[in-house]
């Protein structure tokens, strides 16, 4: 693979300007070579900060996997194009990472999951908020079973009035999904990989239209265009285990609630508990008193990958390259995301006919 990794990004836009391309830049074991979107001013203005002097832009992706020079690519489209992409440049020989969720269905999540391991290729999901500092701590933690058994836990990513109002957001056709696809499945990924449990028996969803049509809406990005509005405004979910454990799924870019918390969880243990909602804490019985822990994640102790002062993004990033580097295990490993997505679609099953969805049956 020579001296350095040679690295392709596919899809120039908000999530590859905003993570992808400012952490790799960071890392001195790789270097960006070719850049491809459907906008090539895009591909262009990405190679010109980020690339190489000889950096080769691309419209096209097909024609970007030719080059054999390169080693890994970074998908960073829309999630319908995630799929294609990503098969595509793991046949062709190369490290994919791509941004979650892992595809808009699980038949495409398997399709990707089948073509890493039929090429022996290393694949891994863009789920960076397993690398900051509270969810490496609780992950320590549990992995020690300081919480026991975890039979009930939530899942939380909720905001009052933050619907993003750019790229292919409020597209239903491109992104699969709104709420529930894109935050929730920051959320359910924290939750089932803190309780180590990646077997549902079934689903029930909810799904809601309810303020997506409101006009002149208060919003952190701007009002929203109604009529541009195609997916839910909020989605939740009840699902169950196959060892009898329950975990509740809330999602929404806008809520009337001030119990707004993205990207977290809440786990109940037989030993403890846990919860993200301010830093991180404990909750137990000790000598037949309640007690409630504070982590003081600030404080020094263990640094995690050589130190907490990366931030998540850019530990995401080194250990994915040393993954490939030290051909270890990457810490999202596809099987994993692929669960999430199975999960993420029954919801919406669910929602849509109104009926439980049940696995393995």
């Amino acid at each position: 693979m020579g001296e350095k990794l040679k690295i392709a990004i596919i899809g120039c836009g908000g999530i590859a300007n905003g993570k992808h391309l400012p952490s790799l830049s960071k890392l001195e074991q790789v270097e960006m070579t070719a850049f491809c979107d459907i906008v090539l001013e895009r591909a262009e203005k990405a190679a010109k900060e980020y690339g190489t002097k000889d950096a080769k832009t691309y419209v096209d992706f097909k024609e970007l996997l030719q080059d054999t020079s390169i080693d890994v690519v970074h998908v960073c489209t829309p999630n319908n194009a995630h799929m294609e992409i990503t098969v595509a440049a793991l046949e062709s020989g190369k490290h994919v990472m791509c941004e979650k969720p892992m595809a808009k269905t699980t038949e495409e999540a398997k399709k990707m999951v089948e073509a890493a391991e039929r090429t022996g290729k290393k694949l891994t999901i863009g789920y960076n908020n397993r690398f900051r500092p509270d969810s490496q701590h609780l992950h320590k933690l549990c992995e020690r079973g300081d919480l026991g058994e975890i039979y009930y836990a939530k899942a939380h990513a909720i905001r009052r009035r933050a619907v993003p109002t750019w790229g292919v957001f409020l597209d239903e056709e491109k992104q699969g999904g709104g709420p529930l696809i894109d935050i929730g499945t920051h959320a359910l990924d924290l939750t089932l990989w803190m309780m180590n449990n990646y077997k549902p028996k079934s689903v029930m969803g909810t799904v809601y239209h309810k303020l997506g049509k409101n006009e002149n809406a208060a919003n952190a990005w701007g009002p929203w265009d109604p009529e541009a509005f195609t997916v839910e405004d909020s989605a939740f979910g009840f699902i169950t285990m196959e060892n009898g454990a329950t975990i509740v799924l809330e999602s929404s870019w806008a809520l009337n609630s001030l119990d707004v918390d993205e990207a977290k969880c809440s786990l109940s243990g037989t030993k403890s508990g846990a919860d993200m909602k301010n830093g991180l804490r404990i909750n137990g019985e000790d000598f037949g008193k309640l007690y409630t822990q504070e982590i003081e994640l600030e404080s020094g102790g263990v640094a995690f990958y050589d130190g907490n002062s990366e931030s998540d993004p850019d530990l995401e990033a080194r250990n994915w390259i040393e993954s490939i580097i030290n051909d270890t295990e990457p810490v999202v490993k596809p099987s994993e995301a692929l669960v999430v997505t199975q999960i993420l679609e029954a919801i919406y099953e669910s929602a849509r006919t109104g009926k439980a969805v049940y696995f393995n049956q």
